[in-house]
This record gives C-alpha cells, structure tokens and sequence, in this order.
C-alpha cells in the first residue's frame, strides 16, 4: 500500500520491511534521520535543550519508531513521515514532562519554534553573499513579527519552513483540504509582511 504522501523510496522501503527486512529497516531510519534532526531542533524547548543533548532525543525516537513500525504497517493511518513526526513530538512531550516538570508546558503549545526565524529568513531574503549578513540582522525582527501573528499563521509558517513539510503533509496535521492550507499559508506570509513593514523593515528582493 502507498500513502499518497509518501515517495516511491519510502514506499519500497516500507514494503519491504513489511516483508521482514532488517536493512531496509536501518535504510528507512538512516533516510529520515536528518529529517528528524530538523524537527528535533525546531521542537525542543529551550529548556530542555539545556538538559538534554538533541541527539538522544533523536536516537530514542528512532527507537520507538523502530519498535513501533508493525503497528504503522498494519494500519497506514497516515504518511510515514507525519506517523514519526507524532512520534517524536510525544517523545519530547515525555521528555518536558521528565526534565521540567514544574512548568508541565507541552511542546504543542510552543508559539513558534525555535528556527523558524531562520528558515522564513531564507525564503524572504535569497542567499547572495551580499544578503547573508542582512539574513542574519532580520532574524530577531523577523522573530519579533512571527510573534505577533494569529497561532495558524504561525503553525503553518512553522510547518512549512521549520519543518521543511509539504503542503500536502502540512493539511494533513492541520485537517484541512490541501487548497485551504495552501491559502492559508499564503495569507499567513502576506501577514508577516504587513507586521514585517509595521515594524519598518524593509525586504529588498523579497
């Protein structure tokens, strides 16, 4: 069976381990691994950053999912990414919950996560040498107008830039239609711009 988000890599590779390959196993978590990575360090708070080494929480997710694949395979409730993703999200929720109990704060309620600043500053402004310093000025205000937006708009710049998800995969985590979470996004980085100029910052080439 193929999940329509799925690529033919994935597919073959699920296949596979269905059939009982243990390589192809280890080729599925080295696949996602970097996908992982990305997430991890998008999600993580702070806090527990200062307690825990990203890594681990990378190795312990692959383990679940590892442990967990069988229950995905019968069901295919979903794309494998998004299934790991959750996955991963619950391991950090256990994580918050183990390390920094007093503030019992979930990671889903994080206004926006930690990178997205960076990642939306790489769509707004293009990579020329002559812009890379200027990316790296417009972070903190960049942060500053994420900030002030609606938590949709937020949740969608972060699925999509953060994340690096499609908007296929971002409308399936959000349960819209792919058409509604397509113009949501587009109105959420119309929005960035009004705050973005309210701020008076400017975009050139943007």
């Amino acid at each position: 069976m193929t999940y329509s988000s799925d690529s033919e890599q994935t597919s073959d590779l699920l296949d596979r381990v269905a059939g009982g390959s243990k390589s192809a196993m280890e080729e599925l978590l080295q696949l996602y691994r970097p996908y992982l990575r990305r997430l991890v360090s998008a999600r993580i708070s702070p806090e527990l950053k200062r307690r825990v080494d990203p890594s681990d929480v990378i190795q312990d997710a692959q383990l679940a999912i590892a442990s967990r694949i069988n229950d995905f395979l019968e069901r295919r409730p979903t794309s494998f990414r998004i299934w790991i993703r959750r996955k991963a999200l619950q391991l950090l929720v256990d994580y918050e919950r183990r390390h920094i109990v007093a503030k019992k704060r979930s990671v889903r309620r994080e206004k926006y996560v930690a990178d997205s600043s960076v990642a939306i500053a790489r769509v707004l402004v293009s990579d020329t040498p002559s812009k890379i310093l200027r990316r790296n000025e417009l972070q903190k205000q960049i942060r500053e107008a994420i900030d002030q937006l609606e938590s949709s708009d937020r949740d969608i710049l972060a699925l999509r830039h953060a994340e690096g998800l499609s908007n296929a995969e971002a409308a399936d985590l959000l349960d819209l239609t792919p058409n509604t979470a397509r113009q949501r996004y587009g109105r959420a980085l119309r929005r960035l711009h009004q705050e973005l100029a309210r701020i008076g910052v400017e975009l050139d080439g943007a």
